[in-house]
Formats: C-alpha cells, sequence, structure tokens
C-alpha cells in the first residue's frame, strides 16, 4: 500500500497504512515510550468502524427498500423513503472520505441484516417472510443511487 495516502483522501486506507507503519517502527525498536502495537490497532479500528457503519446503512437501506417494494401498506411509506434518503446521504458521505470502502462492502452480511428488519416490521401487514428474496436482488449502485425506488408490488407509489 502506498504510504502516500492522505487522511483527507481515503480515511479508512490512510488508518490501514498507518496501523502498518506503526507496527513496522515497533518491529525497529525505536526507543520511546510509545505503545505502538495499541496506538496501531485504535488507529486501525478506527478505519474498522467506518467498515461496520457502512455496512449498518446498507442494512437500513435495505430493510426499508424492501419495506417499499413488498408492503401492502400507504403509511408509513414516507418515512420508509425518509430513512432511505437519510441512510444513502450517510453511506454517500462515508464512501466519498474513504473510497476504498467500497471494495469492503459486505453486501451479503448487510442484505441479511435488512431482510431481517423488513420481515419483522412487515409480519404486522401480513406480509409472508418467504416472498422476500433470499439474496439481495439489488445493487450497491441501486442503494446509494438518490433517484432509484424499487417498484412497490401491490401498485404503491
Amino acid at each position: 500500500m502506498d504510504s502516500r495516502i492522505g487522511y483527507d483522501d481515503d480515511f479508512y486506507a490512510w488508518t490501514q497504512e498507518q496501523a502498518r507503519l506503526l507496527r513496522e517502527a515497533a518491529r525497529e525498536r525505536l526507543n520511546t515510550p510509545i505503545d505502538w502495537d495499541h496506538v496501531a490497532e485504535e488507529i486501525e479500528d478506527m478505519g474498522r468502524n467506518d467498515r461496520r457503519a457502512i455496512n449498518s446503512h446498507l442494512a437500513r437501506i435495505i430493510e426499508h427498500l424492501l419495506k417499499l417494494e413488498f408492503s401492502p401498506a400507504s403509511d408509513p411509506r414516507s418515512g420508509w423513503r425518509k430513512s432511505v434518503r437519510e441512510q444513502r446521504a450517510a453511506a454517500v458521505d462515508a464512501l466519498a472520505d474513504s473510497p476504498s470502502l467500497k471494495g469492503h462492502v459486505d453486501l451479503p452480511s448487510a442484505f441479511r441484516r435488512g431482510r431481517g428488519f423488513a420481515t419483522d416490521g412487515l409480519g404486522q401487514d401480513r406480509v409472508d417472510e418467504h416472498a422476500l428474496p433470499s439474496e439481495c436482488p439489488y445493487g450497491l449502485d441501486q442503494l446509494l443511487d438518490e433517484d432509484w425506488w424499487p417498484v412497490n408490488r401491490h401498485d404503491l407509489v
């Protein structure tokens, strides 16, 4: 990895590179009282937190897109749309700060989580969980596209 990755260019890549460099410095036994391994681990964890946040945003987007697509209820559709917009904005912002995170998106895991959330919510609308897809029907570009929405299976807008 290029050690010239800037903090402002790609935060996630920067955290991973800084952790690697700190561990390398620790192996060289520089004579300083710094707890190199733990400092490296903390910096690395900052990047992992961003990675988890992206996947969490995607799970919420998936949850509400599934509800918008499969629910026969007209309410609370506007709340689901608002949630999707908010989560999309957060995910897009995080990916803009750390473009390398796009390669660390775990869409199958985000889908499993989002589908589980949707199943819980759709149960009150009497939507059978078996009606929902078993694999993510949405691509990452669709999930992040502020203008893309699935078509409702009950002709609701």
